[in-house]
């Protein structure tokens, strides 16, 4: 062959190949990135994103639409969350009719399937065995443009809806959020919430619904993301299938075009209900997502209150005036908020909290940022997009929030531009953001003789709304597999990829290498759980826990904290029944110094005094809130009732936990301590990029000539208590649901030969929407 035809011949196999990307059964190829690629079905314009994972025989299906809360106006706020729970409840050609209902076809498959809405967006997902991942496209093909939407399905659904309204107002941090928003938006739909306000939840018509859903739910508006073990021709031959018979709309997508004016002034609110602890809400407008500022804020928000180590911890926390804060600053299609939460300890004063805020603010705005303190951020920031990448689903979740902003590439980009920010940018997007005149600020006052919620810093705030149905008989467990539908026989087998061992005598070892790069996570327990508390006060067990994260005798907590958090790393300590329970994720090469670290406060915690007096407060503090929580308080009761005193399974009055965790002395912690910690009974499992080797090595100088354990597990022979058929009321003012708990003793263990029987049994009866 010469030259020319060389050239020739190079040139037509370039261009073959560009254009078989572009002529992919009917798809048009847009771009790449991170490893996913994008296309749009040419026919209606409905945009797709695949990636390859064949590492494990599972598949995650999402469908993404371009419609949330944000799109809604009174009258009919919170439509978009009821007419998601209207999507299940029958299509075309999946319904209880034809005995292929949405919840049967897919759960029958082992699929974990569920929807959510939020300000700019709907989902509707299936993580499911790769082998069905036709069935998930049909399904969603179908009730894309073929869903029932009955009125007489309307009905029950907003009983089921306006119940999850009533929760989130029973709670009074859900209120705080909800009313924080409500105040720093006047014209701009973020106003609302996405569950709506009662009144419009109980009256929009079925009809009103119908409208929104034939306005939003077309293909030109929506994304379809595939992550998992498929093959990309088969899966675009599929989609096209399924999503092919649909035409894109005839009409254009209505764009929300409000926009909030200028806030000429900070803005207070403040809401007074039962309780006995406080909190504080502080926010700001932040940027539209998609901007460069976003990175700086987020940024911000770590060295403000990412971990131990950060500025607001140590100021409020550690000095015992709240249980916890968090930071909120999550990017939405629009401007946001960036807001610090504060949940405060008894008798903790708001104004006080509210000004140490301000404080740190102020002293950010003046004197910028530290480098170790960005740094620190990145490497917590950088770990995070590590392990959101440990699952198909992790990574479909995290694409749906960027499609929902605006662009699916800032999951694919995000560590470069937030490796790009510089600690100046930081300083100056603290100037432009965090003004006075641009704050909103909420009290929850709280009136005596009550309780609230339990919340001690948990991240519950303005989340996307899971379906949940009313109707859990929806559908017939033995319904027949869809026809056209094909079935392979892929099976996977973990248990022969994990591999057992023995680091040192009395450490049991087992680890599984997954495809996830760079990523490990480690859990693990040992004897020393609440059951092996002196009878004389049974909080001893887990305070001695809790006080492993408080330092050892060689680093206080926040020379530990800032080793691990200038990593991405994070290592927690926990109790149950009978175990001391470990916790830890990091990257690869971290795996020495969390597993050195994870030793250190295993064998040599300094048990301080301060540390602990603060660490009663903040578990005291929480131990008030949970009085108010509906669930808690039921299913105290309900152990109570069922499970004599010394039974492991018995739940103590709140108020004894609380007498309990005040009569705990250093000296009791390190007296469990030395009795009942040490080597034995240690089970360690590692999951993730594992190098098998370094982690025995690791396990091997941790944990080297540490004593031996005398506990052993105790034979229980208390068996429940014959209680009969009786009903117990717990009263909770003020509180509009209720939670309701049913049981009878059945006098089995896990050792039993029926235990899992049962455990199938149970699961069949109640375990998923598709359940009897």
């Amino acid at each position: 062959m010469n030259l020319f035809n060389t050239r020739i011949y190079l040139l037509t196999l370039i261009l073959g190949i560009a254009m078989g990307k572009n002529q992919n059964n009917g798809f048009e190829y847009v771009q790449s990135s991170g490893g996913i690629e994008e296309y749009t079905m040419k026919s209606n314009d409905l945009s797709v994103l695949l990636m390859e994972d064949h590492s494990a025989p599972v598949a995650t299906f999402m469908v993404t639409y371009h419609v949330g809360s944000r799109n809604e106006a009174v009258g009919h706020t919170g439509s978009t969350h009821l007419l998601e729970h209207m999507m299940f409840k029958g299509s075309r050609n999946f319904n209880k009719k034809r005995n292929t209902a949405i919840w049967t076809v897919l759960q029958n498959v082992g699929a974990r399937i569920n929807a959510t809405t939020w300000l700019d967006r709907t989902n509707y997902f299936e993580l499911l065995p790769s082998e069905h991942l036709e069935t998930a496209i049909a399904i969603e093909a179908d009730r894309m443009r073929n869903a029932f939407l009955r009125d007489e399905d309307r009905q029950p659904e907003m009983t089921v809806v306006r119940n999850e309204f009533e929760r989130g107002e029973n709670d009074p941090f859900d209120a705080l959020d909800k009313n924080i928003w409500a105040t720093a938006y006047q014209a701009h739909p973020y106003h609302h919430s996405t569950i709506g306000w009662r009144s419009d939840i109980e009256n929009v018509s079925t009809e009103r619904l119908r409208e929104f859903y034939n306005t939003y739910y077309w293909p030109n508006n929506a994304t379809v993301t595939i992550i998992g073990d498929f093959e990309k021709q088969e899966a675009l031959k599929l989609i096209k299938k399924y999503f092919g018979k649909h035409k894109k709309s005839k009409h254009e997508i209505p764009e929300m075009y409000t926009t909030e004016p200028k806030q000429e002034g900070p803005r207070r609110l403040s809401i007074n209900r039962r309780g006995e602890t406080g909190m504080v809400g502080i926010a700001h407008k932040s940027p539209e997502g998609l901007e460069e500022d976003t990175y700086s804020l987020h940024i911000l928000s770590k060295i403000l209150g990412g971990g131990k180590s950060s500025r607001l911890y140590r100021k409020i926390v550690d000095k015992g005036l709240a249980t916890g804060l968090f930071m909120w600053d999550f990017p939405f299609k629009d401007n946001g908020l960036f807001i610090t939460y504060v949940f405060m300890t008894p008798g903790t004063d708001h104004s006080k909290v509210e000004n140490l805020v301000l404080e740190e603010y102020e002293n950010i705005k003046q004197n910028g940022v530290l480098k170790s303190e960005v740094e620190r951020a990145k490497a917590q920031i950088r770990s995070e997009m590590a392990f959101s990448r440990d699952g198909s689903y992790s990574i479909a979740s995290a694409l749906n929030e960027s499609i929902a902003i605006g662009d699916w590439k800032f999951y694919t980009t995000y560590n470069e531009k937030i490796s790009s920010v510089k600690k100046e940018d930081i300083k100056n997007a603290a100037n432009k953001y965090l003004k006075e005149d641009q704050s909103t600020t909420g009290y929850f006052i709280p009136e005596s003789n009550g309780e609230e919620s339990n919340h001690v810093g948990a991240k519950k705030v303005h989340q996307p709304l899971n379906y949940s149905s009313k109707e859990t008989a929806e559908t017939n467990v033995s319904a027949r597999t869809t026809t056209g539908i094909k079935k392979s026989n892929k099976k996977a087998s973990i248990a022969k990829q994990i591999v057992t061992s023995k680091p040192l005598p009395g450490i049991e070892l087992k680890t599984l290498k997954t495809s996830v790069e760079d990523v490990v996570t480690i859990t693990g327990s040992m004897l020393g759980g609440d059951e092996f508390s002196p009878v004389r006060n049974k909080s001893i067990a887990e305070l001695t826990a809790e006080m492993l994260g408080e330092g050892t005798t060689t680093q206080n907590k926040f020379e530990i904290s800032e080793r691990l958090e200038s990593v991405g790393a994070s290592l927690n300590f926990s109790s149950d029944n009978y175990r001391v329970r470990f916790n830890a994720r990091c990257m690869k090469k971290d795996v020495p110094l969390v597993v050195e670290l994870l030793g250190e406060q295993l064998r040599t915690p300094a048990f301080n005094e301060t540390d602990l007096e603060n660490l009663q407060k903040r578990l005291i503090g929480g131990l008030k809130r949970s009085k108010q929580n509906t669930r808690t308080r039921a299913s105290g009761e309900f152990k109570r009732t069922l499970y004599p005193k010394k039974h492991p399974n018995y739940s103590s009055e709140i108020d004894d936990i609380i007498a309990d965790v005040k009569k705990v002395s250093t000296k009791n912690l390190k007296s469990f301590h030395e009795t009942n910690y040490g080597l034995g009974n240690m089970r360690i499992v590692v999951v993730g990029d594992v190098d098998n080797n370094a982690i025995s090595k690791a396990l091997k100088h941790a944990f080297k000539n540490w004593k031996k354990s005398k506990l052993f597990i105790p034979d229980l022979t208390l068996s429940a208590n014959d209680a009969g058929p009786k009903t117990h009321y717990v009263t909770v003012k003020d509180k509009t649901s209720v939670d309701m708990f049913m049981g009878v003793p059945i006098g089995i263990d896990n050792t039993h030969e029926d235990y899992y029987s049962l455990m199938v049994a149970n699961y069949i009866l109640g375990g998923n929407f598709a359940a009897r």
